[in-house]
């Protein structure tokens, strides 16, 4: 069975959307590693997805892990879906892709 790229969940990953800026995880730079590993029947892959937040008090952090396993695990050849929450390093803006810092005025 066919498994995804990190590079295919990263692109998955982008239909997750902070409420408040309007921007995506991925543009946001707070998907910090995606990591597939094949299993070695070839029956699909484990991907394992660290993750952080803007803020440690973000009111929509609980929501995240949902969306990403939701998404993640959608995806043919995925079988299951590791998400972690991390605040080392923290997040800060320069984390952000060049069009997101754009259109947030950075």
């Amino acid at each position: 069975m066919a498994v995804p790229t990190s590079e295919e969940v990263f692109e998955t990953l982008e239909q997750i959307i902070d409420p408040e800026l309007g921007l995506d995880f991925v543009e946001l730079g707070l998907i910090y590693d995606v990591t597939v590993e094949p299993l070695e029947d070839g029956s699909g892959a484990e991907v394992y997805i660290t993750y952080s937040l803007t803020s440690p008090g973000c009111p929509i952090g609980p929501q995240i892990a949902d969306q990403i396993k939701e998404f993640t695990i959608a995806m043919p050849g995925v079988t299951k879906v590791f998400p972690k929450l991390v605040f080392t390093p923290p997040w800060t803006p320069e984390l952000m892709s060049e069009d997101a810092k754009f259109a947030l005025g950075y």
